[in-house]
Order: C-alpha cells, then structure tokens, then sequence
C-alpha cells in the first residue's frame, strides 16, 4: 500500500505597486500534484477560490476572458518573484515540490475583486465584489506615466506590462 502525500498550494501576491493594496493567497490541500503545479512559463491560471490558507486555481486557455495570471517562472524550489509578481507553491513534507512565479494578465475594459485573501480574482463590472477596474493595459512598456494621473497603477518588467485601474462604481 501507498501512502498518500498531502500537498499544501499557496498563492502569494507580493507587494503591489504603489497606492496598491499588497494580497495574499493562501493554497488548497490536496493529495498528488495539481494541474496549476504542473503549469508551464507562459501557461496561464485563474483563482477561482481563495482564501488566506486556501486557494483553488485552475489552468485555462491564455485567451479565456477568465484568465487573471500568467506563469513566469516554475521551478521545484522556492524563490523570490519579485514585488510585483505573486507566487503559487505546493509543498509535501514540509518540501516545496512545485513553486511559480505568476504575473497579474488582467484585461482591459474588465473589472477585478481585489482583496489581502484572493489576490485578483474577476468580477462582475456593476457587482458590489469589483474593486477595480482595468481602463488600459499597455503591453511592451512599464511606465506608470502611460495611466491618467487620478488612476492607480500596476508595472510589470517582465513581461512589461502597465495596468491603469479606476474605481468600477466612480
């Protein structure tokens, strides 16, 4: 008989940007190796679920309107991502077996729930759950100089990436 190894999943979004609010995800136990886990760089996830010690992220096709991360760097061994990049491990007997390094692909024209627990998750424009509303995404450049000066910001070096958020209900 084999015994089963538990896993536990967690995703963390580093400090954001400025007037950004710094998130964290925690992961979801789960016995074997989840599909997130075995996401590739360039693959692309969706939090579905979260929580400050459980996350549910599920790999989706890059252009899905549900997509909100985008792995840029897996590895078997834990890491610093970088502030602006949130991370997702998965650990088996105290072993981190599975660690991405994953950056924000929101869309524009689309709102987001932003919050400590869940990181970005998507939401409903007129939903009371939207925090935030993407008004531009600029890809190629990171440069906070790109977003109206009442807008709050997100840059991203790699891949460079600017995001321009507003209030969903203003």
């Amino acid at each position: 008989m084999v015994a089963a190894r538990a896993l536990i999943a967690r995703v963390r979004p580093a400090p954001l940007a400025l007037a950004l609010i710094a998130a964290a995800v925690g992961g979801c136990a789960v016995t074997g190796r989840s599909a997130a886990a075995g996401a590739a760089v360039g693959d692309c996830l969706e939090v579905t679920e979260g929580a400050v010690n459980q996350a549910r992220t599920t790999p989706v096709d890059c252009a899905s309107g549900r997509v909100v991360y985008t792995v840029v760097s897996a590895s078997d061994r834990k890491r610093d991502c970088g502030p602006e990049y949130s991370s997702y491990e998965e650990t088996a007997a105290g072993q981190t077996t599975a660690f991405l390094c994953l950056a924000p692909n929101l869309k524009a024209d689309s709102c987001y729930h932003r919050d400590s627990a869940t990181g970005f998750t998507l939401a409903d424009c007129t939903a009371p759950e939207a925090t935030v509303r993407v008004v531009a995404r600029f890809d190629g450049r990171a440069d906070r100089a790109l977003c109206d000066p009442a807008a709050t910001y997100l840059t991203l070096a790699e891949p460079a990436t600017t995001f321009c958020f507003v209030n969903p209900r203003a």
